[in-house]
């Protein structure tokens, strides 16, 4: 059993977007904090009322968040 949930979360036009890897969420946010408070939100929502057996988790799984970002352009 997985005591964790990847996610991923990267820049869009617009908004930051999170995605689980291993379950069906997705969410999105203005800043990073709210991103990742949405995600936090979006997955307790998710799994609220299942058993987490199913999804092969272990009970309390923590959210291992990967961020991507562009590189930095020197001048």
């Amino acid at each position: 059993m997985r005591h964790s949930i990847k996610a991923f979360v990267h820049k869009g036009e617009k908004y930051y977007v999170a995605e689980c890897m291993e379950i069906a969420v997705v969410t999105q946010g203005k800043t990073l904090d709210e991103t990742v408070a949405n995600l936090q939100e979006a997955v307790a929502l998710h799994l609220e009322g299942e058993d987490l057996a199913d999804f092969d988790l272990a009970p309390n799984p923590s959210l291992l968040v990967t961020l991507e970002l562009e590189p930095m352009v020197v001048a």
